[in-house]
């Protein structure tokens, strides 16, 4: 692979989300100052919407890569692990929930890797798209810090979508094993 087919733009973005991931590690933590979590914040959701950005303008410039199409759904489980993890100790999530949502994730990497060994793909499909969507939007609102905006109940609210999320995380993954099974079984490529 030539250093021009990596260095693509939606390669350096997904790289851009396995940056962040361990600085949320400094970031995120239970008494941080407004500004640190300000500064969390807003990391997170740049990196969240560095996912959206990618794919996106990978496809629409027919620029998609393997390193990409690997590497990509990586750097959204790495990012999202970092933040369901280090909001447990913060109090703003029970740790059953984060168990469910990696559990989940740690199963479909599986998967695809068995899937990518044979050579076969099975693409995301939209339920684990919005999946995505939900997780983000959930941790981004869990990540906000208590005080800055007179928002009520603004973290209840960013809990009940990570709720939300994790059904949707369960039910896009028994898609997911579906489709893999149908794909696998079956040979091709859907």
């Amino acid at each position: 692979m030539t250093r021009q087919a990596i260095l693509t733009l939606p390669n350096l973005l997904t790289g851009y989300r396995f940056l962040v991931a361990p600085a949320l590690l400094f970031f995120l933590y239970p008494a941080a100052a407004t500004e640190v979590s300000l500064a969390a914040f807003a990391l997170f959701l740049s990196a969240a919407l560095t996912d959206l950005a990618d794919g996106y303008y990978a496809r629409k410039h027919k620029i998609e890569t393997v390193l990409g199409k690997l590497m990509d759904p990586v750097a959204d489980k790495v990012l999202v692990t970092v933040a369901l993890v280090m909001l447990i100790p913060m109090g703003r999530l029970p740790a059953w929930v984060a168990f469910v949502i990696l559990s989940r994730e740690l199963v479909i990497t599986g998967l695809r890797g068995v899937a990518a060994s044979t050579g076969i793909v099975v693409a995301a499909s939209g339920m684990g798209k919005l999946k995505s969507v939900l997780q983000y939007t959930a941790l981004c609102v869990l990540i906000f810090p208590l005080g800055v905006l007179p928002i009520p109940f603004l973290h209840e609210l960013g809990l009940a979508i990570l709720y939300v999320s994790a059904v949707m995380t369960v039910w896009s993954g028994i898609d997911y094993f579906y489709r893999f099974q149908k794909v696998f079984l079956g040979g091709g490529q859907r």
